[in-house]
């Protein structure tokens, strides 16, 4: 299984930008699909969920500004994001989750917002 994930760049805050995330190798129809975030320094965080079915969840610090989607026909995920801010710098990582024995990562794209 591979995700590949791609969109990431520099943007003045304010601006806005949108990920993507392809993904191949896999039939499974079950699954979670996430964007995560790791800043310099940081832990990685939790950014956005969403289900199979469509049902998604947002972290605090961005709810509001970003939207998770999802094609399951195109088997890629999206996060748009608005309003950028200088908090959310980082390293974002797309996963797929179906089982602990089925959970992928892509390699992560660099969102940066000068401060």
């Amino acid at each position: 299984v591979q995700l590949q994930a791609s969109g990431g760049g520099k943007v003045q805050a304010g601006g806005s930008l949108r990920l993507s995330c392809a993904y191949s190798g896999t039939t499974s129809s079950a699954n979670v699909m996430s964007w995560y975030r790791q800043a310099p320094g940081e832990q990685r965080e939790l950014v956005a969920y969403i289900s199979s079915a469509g049902s998604t969840n947002y972290a605090d610090n961005v709810m509001g500004r970003f939207t998770i989607s999802r094609d399951n026909a195109k088997n890629t995920m999206d996060l748009q994001m608005r309003s950028l801010k200088p908090e959310d710098t980082a390293v974002y990582y797309c996963r797929r989750y179906h089982t602990p024995a089925e959970d992928y990562w892509g390699q992560g794209t660099q969102v940066t917002v000068p401060a």
